[in-house]
């Protein structure tokens, strides 16, 4: 059984280190392609091993430096502040509807299910931000619509206290006369760190992400996030490309864009901060992930 096992786990090893390789290899190409010669790409295609290195796609975003810091800025802080306060609600909001004696429940409970099947469509919800609320071309449109809470994370975290927090501990904290919200804080959410983490990582991720809001709500330059950024960055240098005989400048500007290394180094400068971040928050986010769905 012994040897058995073994071959198994040789077997399921050599499976999973492949389907890693499958999952880097894009990775590692983006990468490469971001420094190498778009005049090799156009007419070699891409390659893992370039016969020819250029840093002119970074060149290109460098020249819009300033902007970009000031993104990253924006971007860093509308992470911050929207994962921070969207985990928050989440959190209180699925600690309540684990409680089988909280009042209500079956009332938010359905409410909560149905924000996940309904809602108002685009224009309605444009409407009431901008018409109602006056949330255009302010920071908080970049914070509330859409992205401040999730349903699915919601039930996620509410799954993970019903079937991994002992109720045992709970009762001990009210026996001992602690509040509810102090029983959240001091006993809850320590022994939670798995599955908060993993949904801080969702959050985090969907307002690193953004571009749609900024899109939608936001048109002063001073307010765009990162993606918002490279975004128009991409289409300016696109169309630059297909229309370089309306620019006047020939095709002289035209052949010197570096158009398709630059979608590349695009989705580098896009994602190298999660790429950063990610390794710290691994264990916690596939713990939580596990036991956040399946019980015990």
């Amino acid at each position: 059984m012994r040897k058995k096992e073994l071959s198994y786990q040789i077997l399921f090893n050599v499976v999973m280190a492949a389907f890693s390789v499958l999952i880097l290899l894009p990775l590692l190409l983006l990468f490469v392609a971001s420094f190498t010669d778009n005049s090799e790409i156009i007419l070699r295609g891409y390659s893992f091993f370039p016969h020819q290195l250029s840093l002119s796609a970074y060149g290109y975003i460098w020249q819009e430096k300033a902007q970009i810091f000031s993104a990253y800025f924006i971007t860093i802080a509308v992470t911050f502040v929207g994962t921070s306060v969207g985990l928050i609600i989440s959190v209180m909001y699925a600690y309540a509807l684990s409680k089988p004696y909280f009042p209500g429940k079956r009332f938010f409970s359905l409410y909560i299910l149905f924000t996940m099947l309904f809602n108002g469509g685009l224009v309605p919800t444009y409407i009431m931000y901008t018409r109602y609320l006056h949330m255009k071309n302010t920071i908080f449109a970049l914070i509330l619509p859409a992205l401040l809470m999730n349903a699915f994370n919601v039930l996620l975290i509410r799954s993970y206290f019903n079937n991994n927090v002992p109720a045992s501990l709970v009762e001990a904290a009210r026996i001992d006369g602690a509040t509810e919200m102090q029983t959240l804080v001091r006993v809850v959410v320590p022994v939670s760190k798995p599955i908060i983490v993993t949904i801080g990582l969702f959050i985090g991720l969907a307002y690193w992400n953004d571009w749609q809001n900024g899109l939608y709500y936001v048109t002063k330059p001073e307010l765009y996030s990162v993606q918002q950024i490279l975004n128009n960055m991409l289409r300016n240098i696109e169309y630059l490309t297909k229309n370089s005989s309306a620019v006047q400048k020939s095709t002289t500007l035209a052949g010197s864009l570096p158009a398709a290394t630059v979608r590349m180094a695009i989705a580098v400068v896009g994602m190298l901060p999660i790429l950063v971040i990610y390794p710290f928050v691994q264990k916690y986010f596939v713990r939580g992930i596990a036991l956040g769905a399946v019980k015990e």
